[in-house]
């Protein structure tokens, strides 16, 4: 299960941050698992409290563009994106990741 991958991994770098009660997320828009998804893998797994918080995308082209990307198709574990001023390949510039921005 792809998920499980992801859940295993904040897992494991909450309890490194020194996760004891909760946990506090910056989930992107570009990340192949939801804020909402998250948290409700997350809460079946450990007894911490958990917070997601949503991270719009900011992309950066070649064609000089920056901003917002367009979204062509988003699925179970992949979101497709392009620029929307020229349809080539833009670099994220936020909202790519999943960052742990506290613990308690």
């Amino acid at each position: 299960m792809h998920e499980q991958r992801i859940i295993d991994k904040v897992i494991a770098m909450g309890k490194l941050a020194g996760a004891q009660k909760g946990i506090r997320l910056e989930v992107g828009e570009l990340c192949d698992i939801s804020p909402d998804h998250l948290k409700e893998h997350l809460q079946g797994q450990v007894k911490w409290n958990i917070e997601t918080i949503y991270c719009p995308a900011k992309v950066q082209c070649a064609c000089g563009y920056k901003g917002k990307p367009r979204i062509i198709e988003r699925g179970h574990d992949f979101v497709l994106f392009d620029c929307p001023s020229c349809g080539g390949k833009p670099t994220v510039v936020r909202g790519g990741e999943i960052k742990i921005i506290g613990v308690e």
